[in-house]
């Protein structure tokens, strides 16, 4: 069982997608992105989120990420954060704000 000190120990923030291209060496179906987390800087992800989105659709899209996990080498890339969406019918959803907010917000 997780705790809420557990919980409160990830750094969830906002950040806008600058740069979404398809990452071709991924063993799954997966996007390359750069989100900008406003005083964070930009970091990098893998997000296995091409069966709802396509990548001219994800430019300006704010969404939700873990931006304390250590960074995870994937083929040729270092994914930096965690993008979060939910699994859903059809593939993953992301988790967005639903009101424009600042680059670097953070869950609370």
């Amino acid at each position: 069982m997780v705790t809420f000190d557990d919980f409160v120990k990830l750094d969830i923030r906002v950040g806008t997608i600058i740069n979404a291209s398809i990452f071709e060496k991924a063993k799954r179906k997966a996007y390359k992105l750069e989100i900008d987390f406003g005083e964070l800087g930009i970091k990098k992800s893998s997000a296995q989120i091409t069966d709802v989105y396509n990548t001219e659709d994800l430019i300006g899209k704010q969404i939700l990420a873990v931006v304390n996990f250590p960074p995870k080498q994937i083929a040729d890339f270092m994914s930096e954060v965690l993008v979060l969406g939910t699994y859903s019918e059809g593939g993953v959803v992301l988790i967005t704000p639903d009101k424009n907010v600042q680059n670097g917000d953070k869950l609370g």
